[in-house]
């Protein structure tokens, strides 16, 4: 598990592109806002992220859970090249824990994690250069980077669009902004679209998704990916209950024209029951157009409101085998790190504490 050489044709372990070490062994990410600090065997918050003898290596890399195609509005993204098309792709691990999440198995993938770090994985493994050849195959304009936090598997994902650009295609990156700045920076000329949840202005709504989250950290995200040149598009799912007073989603609106602009897209999207949260009912209409009532009067002139629909799940998406059918023998054989340095005992499964 060397230097990645990134441009690879089999799965391995790749280095974790933000990391420090510290005494001890122990490591500190710094992909995420979390900054995990992990010992020899154990795993971040993500899950994504092992120490293998002090250093730090990504299990996901080139590992997909998802990919379909579709027009860029069902990011959603409105402002930017309006009427093209996506090649959509997740892979496993997430830097929150939702209650009302609706890709659960894919966006936290503890057990495709799981058996990844236990060398057992029959997940699909492409690597960039077929991913981007898939996209041409698919006539596509982009690629998008969704269904599973992008952050946890950034070294992916900036492999893929470096070379998603140099074949002419754009990058889309769908995420909750819990990045730190660093990795942002790092990212930042390789994306040319952000679409970032704003989920509410209240720091209790996030501690119950990520404890050590708070809105600020949120917020300086969006508005330094505005700032480094990055397009720029936000939505707030609205939960009955949870994130539904009038006044909060006013303010939020007022941010938005505030930090990014008057014309920025704001996506107001519909709840529906899910996990933990399937006790509630989904978003009243009233509910969605008094959002829009507020967005109009903080003066945002890009409000949009999705009725009938509400994440960019990835419920009904076509086997990874029609994408990529010269490789469909390949596709879900046992997947394990090909550098020997591991040992007899393997990548450990302790997780983060």
């Amino acid at each position: 598990m060397s230097q990645p050489e990134r441009l690879m044709d089999h799965y391995q372990l790749v280095e974790t592109s933000l990391q420090e070490q510290q005494p001890n062994g122990s490591v500190r990410c710094g992909l995420c806002a979390w900054r995990c600090k992990v010992g020899h065997g154990q795993r971040g918050f993500c899950q994504a992220h092992v120490n293998r003898n002090g250093t730090l290596f990504n299990l996901s890399y080139g590992i997909l859970s998802s990919i379909d195609v579709g027009p860029i509005e069902g990011k959603p993204v409105k402002h930017f090249q309006p009427g093209t098309q996506v090649l959509s792709v997740g892979s496993y691990g997430c830097s929150f824990r939702c209650g009302g999440c609706h890709n659960l198995e894919i966006s936290w993938g503890v057990s495709a994690l799981d058996a990844l770090a236990r060398g057992e994985s029959t997940e699909a493994f492409i690597t960039p250069e077929e991913l981007i050849l898939a996209a041409q195959q698919q006539q596509v304009q982009g690629i998008a980077f969704t269904y599973s936090e992008p952050a946890v598997w950034l070294e992916y994902v900036m492999d893929v669009s470096r070379l998603a650009h140099e074949a002419g295609l754009y990058t889309v990156y769908v995420s909750n902004s819990f990045i730190t700045a660093e990795a942002l920076r790092l990212v930042a000329p390789l994306i040319d679209v952000l679409c970032s949840d704003i989920k509410s202005l209240r720091d209790d709504f996030y501690h119950e998704i990520c404890p050590t989250a708070r809105v600020a950290q949120v917020l300086s995200a969006i508005e330094l990916a505005h700032q480094l040149g990055i397009h720029v598009e936000t939505r707030t799912n609205i939960i009955p209950g949870k994130n539904d007073d009038m006044d909060e989603l006013y303010r939020i609106a007022c941010w938005v024209r505030e930090h990014l602009g008057e014309e920025s897209p704001w996506h107001i999207t519909r709840f529906f029951p899910a996990y933990k949260l399937s006790h509630i009912a989904p978003t009243p209409s009233e509910t969605l157009w008094g959002a829009y009532d507020q967005a109009k009067r903080a003066g945002l002139k890009s409000v949009y409101v999705y009725d009938e629909t509400g994440c960019d799940c990835a419920k009904e998406n076509k086997p990874l085998q029609a994408f990529f059918p010269d490789k469909a023998t390949q596709l879900h054989t046992v997947k394990r790190c090909s550098a020997s340095c591991c040992g007899e005992e393997g990548i450990l499964l302790r997780k983060y504490e």
